[in-house]
């Protein structure tokens, strides 16, 4: 056999096992992508069966069809309704959200383009005080609620859930404005733009999916969050995670029920995630090749 016909087959023999060795990287990773989705879709298909089928052990993939799951959880059964706390989840997340980007991009804007002294000390402080565990501030929260009067109060849960996400999203917002040329802020500055103006018109725009991506993950933590809003709201102020503990009584756990609920509740995070998921991966890459 000649170095000229060894070359060739040792070249095909690496292209096949690389063809390989890709094929069972992504075999691999379809596996673990669908074992992440089956929790979820489980939950999907419990929600339409009946409680008598949901709670069969093992668990019955061919049982009957209903709705009265989500029949039930929309008071059709005439249980509570379950509007009221969806409304407070979407008023608390939202102006929340609202309220920590308003905040973080000037915090962001002074840490990452026009650095204040000992800026990494500041950005560490923002870090540290997600170190605290959430239940050792509860019972000081709860004292000052009672004695202010704010028990039971939307308004409440959306100062938390703000100061609970500005760390967070501070520390988002740094990297990404830190990707934002200075030379367009200085042009701005040159024409006469203020600081307000420069943060609306310049910074914003040029890092707008980061704002995004941050925004969606304040939105997220803010809906999901139950152990304040259980112990700091009762029937005024009680959120969609509140609503979900009601499935499990003293009479027992209405799986099927709880299903159609969660499934429910988490529709809103999903829809917004998929409409903004071009701004959540163009934010979350930014500052990944320099």
């Amino acid at each position: 056999m000649s170095a000229s016909t060894a070359i060739p087959r040792s070249a095909n023999t690496l292209s096949r096992r690389a063809r390989r060795r890709s094929a069972a990287l992504g075999a691999a990773a379809w596996a673990v992508g669908v074992g992440f989705c089956l929790p979820a879709l489980w939950m999907v298909l419990t929600s339409f069966h009946a409680e008598a089928d949901a709670a069969t052990n093992p668990p019955s993939l061919a049982a009957a069809l209903t709705l009265d799951g989500y029949r039930t959880f929309f008071g059709g059964g005439g249980g509570p309704t379950p509007w009221p706390p969806l409304v407070n989840s979407l008023a608390a997340s939202f102006f929340s959200t609202v309220l920590v980007l308003l905040l973080a991009l000037p915090a962001a804007y002074a840490l990452s383009i026009r650095r204040v002294r000992k800026w990494t000390d500041v950005m560490f402080f923002f870090l540290s005080t997600k170190m605290l565990p959430v239940v050792a501030g509860l019972l000081p929260v709860y004292l000052f609620a009672k004695n202010t009067g704010l028990l039971d109060n939307i308004w409440l849960l959306v100062l938390l859930y703000t100061s609970m996400n500005l760390p967070i999203a501070v520390w988002m917002m740094q990297s990404f404005l830190a990707d934002v040329p200075v030379s367009i802020i200085e042009a701005a500055q040159v024409d006469g733009a203020r600081l307000p103006t420069v943060l609306r018109r310049v910074v914003a725009p040029v890092a707008g999916p980061g704002i995004a991506a941050t925004a969606l993950i304040c939105f997220i933590f803010s809906w999901n969050e139950l152990l304040f809003a259980r112990v700091l709201t009762g029937v005024v102020a009680g959120t969609a995670p509140v609503h979900l503990t009601t499935f499990v009584t003293s009479q027992g756990l209405f799986l099927a029920q709880l299903c159609a609920a969660s499934v429910v509740v988490s529709l809103p995070v999903l829809v917004a995630g998929y409409a903004a998921q071009d701004k959540l991966v163009q934010g979350l890459s930014l500052g990944a090749v320099k």
